[in-house]
């Protein structure tokens, strides 16, 4: 048997840093903006500091998944606690989806029964939060990409500071024209923004948690890969998952020739997991080989 182990601590690590100076700005706007909504009785603004406080609860979330994965593997927990990144994103999409639903359901209700709102102060807090908010993603914007927890941090003030513009814009409508439907059709479009995100975030999650092939790594292409390698008969037991989603995992059963030598076995071992590190779009750094010979009574099978 072969592997090659890359994971636990030593794995990239969350910038917590980020998401503490995020977390911090957020809950510092969200109680602004909850004081704005109370003024003014603008169902954006309410919708916007509801929203805010799901981003606290979020980027907590995301702060306390961020320090578990920083853990070092251990004998109870082999792989670290890298899945809490998953949980974290997970919690963070279902508060997300349920103020988008909210904002949906009571803007449509505001568009035949619109409240008169004090436009200034709702400008004023409209781009008290666009200020904030566009701070945090440019704390957040250099480590977005590095996991899903960061992603989901990122989506969150991202969809705060979109309904920041859209709190200004319904503000200046108001103003203007008077048109207090303004107001409404702004939550609205908070919510549109929202719902199809958390939907995406929701499915990424579950498919680490269902230990679904990580995206991007085709197992019919790895299967041909490794059978076109010297010695190789079949492969049989081939599984691909992800234990968070900057750690894709591989293994696989590997028939070969009766007789391989040692030094035959360990090149080919080698030769396995160059194959998977590097010829496919995603790099599985932790494989697993078990060599089988042909004479082995397993299933001798090129099928997973």
């Amino acid at each position: 048997m072969g592997a090659d182990h890359s994971h636990g601590a030593g794995a990239t690590a969350t910038p917590r840093n980020r998401l503490i100076i995020a977390f911090s700005i957020t809950a510092s706007v969200f109680v602004i903006e909850v004081f704005g909504a109370i003024i003014t009785g603008s169902l954006a603004l309410l919708v916007d500091a509801t929203h805010m406080l799901t981003d606290v609860i979020g980027l907590a979330l995301a702060v306390t998944a961020a320090h578990l994965m920083n853990r070092p593997p251990s004998d109870r927990h082999t792989w670290g606690l890298r899945r809490a990144e998953v949980l974290g994103a997970l919690a963070q999409a279902a508060l997300l989806l349920g103020v988008g639903i909210f904002a949906l359901v009571e803007g449509i209700r505001r568009l035949f029964e619109p409240p008169e709102i004090a436009s200034g102060s709702l400008l004023f807090f409209g781009i008290v939060g666009l200020v904030a908010n566009v701070i945090s993603l440019v704390v957040l914007m250099g480590g977005r990409k590095q996991n899903l927890n960061m992603r989901a941090a990122f989506l969150e003030v991202m969809n705060d500071a979109l309904g920041s513009v859209a709190v200004i814009i319904s503000a200046i409508l108001i103003a203007t024209l008077g048109w207090y439907q303004a107001d409404a059709i702004a939550g609205i479009l908070i919510a549109l923004l929202i719902i199809p995100r958390t939907l995406i975030l929701l499915r990424a999650s579950g498919s680490v948690l269902l230990e679904s092939t990580p995206p991007g790594l085709d197992l019919a292409e790895v299967r041909r890969h490794i059978l076109a390698l010297p010695h190789v008969i079949a492969i049989h037991d081939l599984h691909a998952s992800q234990v968070s989603t900057d750690l894709p995992t591989l293994s696989a059963h590997v028939v070969v020739d009766d007789g391989l030598s040692a030094d035959d076995s360990a090149r080919l071992l080698t030769s396995l997991q160059e194959c998977v590190a590097d010829h496919f779009p995603v790099s599985v750094e932790h494989s697993t080989f078990q060599l089988e010979p042909q004479s082995h009574p397993g299933e001798h099978t090129t099928h997973a």
